[in-house]
Formats: C-alpha cells, sequence, structure tokens
C-alpha cells in the first residue's frame, strides 16, 4: 500500500510538473522578434521595386460624371423587402429607414457635393510610398506662437471607418487652449486598403504586419518617436507599435483595449465569480455578465465571421453597390453605438451623428472602391500565422491608457489588461458612448487623452 501511495504521488508530482512547466511556458513573457521592416506588398515583383519616398500632396477630388453616375443608382434602386410588422433594427438595417436614408443621399447630399469634397479637403492630405503600398494620410500641423510644445501623434482609425472619424476632434488636438500647455501634430493614415490607402496585392498584411507600415510612416514624415490614439483595428494596429517600437512610442491611448493571452479569458471567468473583487462596482456592468456581453457579441459579429473567412464574396457584394454599402455600413454606426438602438425604428443614428457625416464615411469607401481590400485584414487577422505571433505575451512598458465607454463592444477589466499594458496608468469609464467615440463624443475622447498626455508629460 505504501508502495502504491509513493507511485501515486510521483506519478500526481510529475503530471504536477508537467502541467506546471506547460503553464510556464504558456505565460512566460516573450521578447520582440525580429522584424522585417521592408516587407514588401506591391503588385509583382519585388526585384523590380525602387520605392519612391517623395510626399506628395493629395486633393480629394471626384469629376462630376462620377457623381451623377452614383446618383443615378440610388435613383434605379431595387423594389426594398419591407420590415416585418413591429420590427425596427432588430433583423438588420430596416428598409423604411434606408429608402429616406437613400432619398437624402441622392438629393440633399449629392446637390452639395462639392460642399462635401471641399470639407473633405479642410485638412492638408498626402500620399507616400510605404513597402510598395501609397498610404494616404491627413497631417495638421499647429499654428500656435513661437515656444509652444508640439506633441506628435498618430490617429488610427478602424473598420467601417476612415479619417473621417476624427474630424471632429482633429481642431480641438492642434489647437492651444486653457486644459492643456501643448498642442499635437497630428498624422491620420488611412489604413493600408481602406480609403486613399492602397490595399495589399499579397497575402499575409495583418494587423503586426500593418503596424510596421504605420511606423515607417511616421520615421518617412519626420518623427521617430510620437503618441497614438486609436480605436478598433486602430487600437490593436496602436497596442503593436506600442509593442513592437518601446522605444518610439512615447504613449498609447486606445479606446477599445482587449488582449489575446493563456490567461486572459481564464482571468475574466474567475473574476466574473465575484466581480467586486476585481473592479469598482458601479462599473461591474460594464464587464459583466459575462453571458450577455456575450450573447450581444455573437449577436453582433457575424459580419466578423464572413470578413475572416470570405472577404472578397461579400466585397464583391458591396462594391460599386451603393445601397447595399450604406446599409452594411451605417448598421455598424447604429448597433454599436448602442445595443438599444435595434428597437428605434431609425436606428437611433441621428441622435449622434449627422448624416452628411454618416455618408461622408461611405462615400469615402465606395468612391475608392476600397470595401473588399478594408475587410481582408479581417482574414489576415485570424490567420494562423498571425495567431501563433501571441504578440499580446510581449509586455510593453510603454505608457498606456484605456478609454472605456459605456456601450463599446468588447471590454476587459485592468486586472487582465496589465498582464500586456505592464505601465497602464490611466483608465477611465464613462457612462456614454460607443465604438466610434472620436466621431461620437470627441470632446470626451479628447479630454480622456489629453489628460493622460498631461500625466505623462509630468
Amino acid at each position: 500500500m505504501g508502495f502504491m501511495l509513493r507511485v501515486l504521488f510521483v506519478g500526481i508530482s510529475l503530471a504536477t510538473a508537467v502541467v506546471f512547466k506547460q503553464y510556464r511556458n504558456l505565460t512566460a513573457p516573450m521578447p520582440v522578434p525580429d522584424l522585417n521592416m521592408k516587407q514588401y506588398w506591391g503588385p509583382g515583383d519585388v526585384k523590380q521595386y525602387k520605392e519612391d519616398a517623395s510626399i506628395k500632396p493629395f486633393k480629394v477630388s471626384y469629376d462630376a460624371a462620377v457623381i451623377e453616375k452614383l446618383r443615378g443608382k440610388l435613383t434605379d434602386v431595387p423594389k426594398l423587402t419591407p420590415p416585418l410588422d413591429g420590427v425596427a433594427f432588430e433583423y438588420g438595417f430596416n428598409t423604411n429607414r434606408l429608402q429616406d436614408i437613400l432619398k437624402y443621399w441622392r438629393t440633399t447630399y449629392l446637390d452639395k457635393w462639392s460642399e462635401r469634397e471641399k470639407f473633405l479637403n479642410k485638412f492638408p492630405h498626402f500620399q507616400t510610398q510605404i513597402q510598395g503600398l501609397n498610404i494616404h494620410y491627413i497631417h495638421v500641423k499647429p499654428k500656435v506662437p513661437a515656444g509652444t510644445k508640439v506633441l506628435p501623434l498618430l490617429l488610427l482609425h478602424g473598420w467601417p471607418g476612415s479619417v473621417r472619424e476624427f474630424y471632429d476632434i482633429i481642431p480641438l488636438l492642434t489647437t492651444s487652449s486653457k486644459d492643456k500647455d501643448f498642442v499635437f501634430e497630428v498624422i491620420v493614415p488611412s489604413l493600408p486598403g481602406y480609403g486613399w490607402s492602397q490595399g495589399s496585392a499579397k497575402k499575409g498584411l495583418s494587423p503586426s504586419e500593418v503596424a510596421i507600415v504605420m511606423k515607417n510612416l511616421m520615421s518617412r514624415v519626420g518623427f521617430e518617436q510620437f503618441y497614438i490614439q486609436g480605436g478598433d483595428w486602430g487600437s490593436l494596429i496602436g497596442n503593436y507599435i506600442a509593442t513592437y517600437f518601446q522605444s518610439n512610442v512615447l504613449g498609447v491611448h486606445l479606446n477599445m483595449c482587449s488582449i489575446m493571452t493563456p490567461l486572459s479569458y481564464p482571468k475574466m471567468f474567475l473574476a466574473a465569480l465575484k466581480p467586486s473583487l476585481f473592479i469598482d462596482e458601479q462599473y461591474t456592468d460594464f464587464y459583466f455578465p459575462l453571458s450577455a456581453k456575450f450573447a450581444n457579441i455573437i449577436e453582433e459579429t457575424g459580419y466578423m465571421h464572413i470578413q475572416a473567412t470570405k472577404p472578397d464574396t461579400i466585397g464583391t457584394v458591396l462594391q460599386g453597390n451603393p445601397v447595399g454599402l450604406a446599409a452594411y455600413i451605417l448598421e455598424k454606426f447604429s448597433t454599436w453605438t448602442n445595443p438599444a438602438y435595434r428597437n428605434l425604428p431609425d436606428g437611433g443614428l441621428e441622435k449622434y451623428f449627422s448624416l452628411d457625416a454618416l455618408l461622408d464615411n461611405v462615400m469615402i469607401y465606395y468612391l475608392t472602391d476600397s470595401i473588399t481590400t478594408s475587410q481582408r485584414i479581417y482574414a489576415e487577422a485570424f490567420a494562423s500565422d498571425e495567431l501563433k505571433k501571441e504578440i499580446d505575451r510581449i509586455p510593453t512598458a510603454v505608457p498606456a491608457a484605456c478609454a472605456k465607454f459605456r456601450h463599446e463592444l468588447f471590454q476587459q477589466i485592468d486586472w487582465v489588461l496589465k498582464d500586456h499594458f505592464t505601465n497602464l496608468v490611466q483608465s477611465n469609464h464613462f457612462e456614454d458612448g460607443g465604438h466610434f467615440a472620436a466621431m461620437q463624443l470627441p470632446e470626451v475622447l479628447y479630454k480622456d487623452f489629453v489628460a493622460f498626455i498631461a500625466s505623462i508629460q509630468k
């Protein structure tokens, strides 16, 4: 019996050692890998490529014929299936509401397209070639007295957004004000494959590779050290820049903070058992109950499964199709702003956004034929080669801040986030707001960002 107990004890000890070793291997911090800063993403053979490092002014400009062709498509709309009785946005975009928006787009909006084009050109636009791709960006230099502290800032958007998301916050950032003793010089790129930035011709342009393109862009415009603010894909890419280039990033502020490590989900499940041990009780419902949060995620991420597996198929459905494109994109600006808007016949779209602003964003996708290339980032993000990198297991010591808006699609508690963001210096909750914070609540996001920068400037 004693022998058997010894065998059992040794067996349990060995099993425990194996489990502990595997656990340690899975959770041990990883180093920053060697990076290929010159990976070529353009068409053809890299051997025939010679990068044009010049920076060229760019202007948003389309011939009248392009706009009139769009007007024709918006006039010749197929008969749309009416919504079910008593149904608002629960089945997707309400077609009664869509008819109203299409009429406004076809008439009022397109009638003043010259004004909208002028508005889109209100900031200086540029293009430059990075790793085989023509990259578009807005670059706003503040006009301030000599001696004013000017800080370089990279603003990063996501899907289905664009540089248009930042038009209301840019003036706040680049103008002197009493709430800060500094201003920002702002660089706002269109992500590769979005808007006026060229899409990759090669497989593999994942978020971590986009991070390298964005770092190269900042070097191109003259900044080796800079701050970052981002949401959606901009949050993930901003995180990766701050992880790969820790000596270059002075601070990173994100409004969709999340990480993926072997411990992130076990920690969330553990915290769900007694949330008050891990989070202030007044913010518990930002994260819990997990059942309700996951149910909402499942309801809102059907698009993601399609785009992660068949981006070119859904892209073909939407490209050149303004009716489908508007419904597909604007639906996100409804339910991702507040899931309760599913129950509103108008989708709550104009509670925070003007139709002009929403259609500006749709127009960028339509005029550039970028819906397919913008969606490919999902396939690259979920590719096995990208997932194997486990980038969130690389700790970043860059000062970090998370702005948590109540109706954001996904939230993680700081106990989880600090496994990766080891210098998380600010984490604030906001009772209002959703996924498109820069466009929905620009002043709120601005104040949170400025408070973060002021704290680390000290």
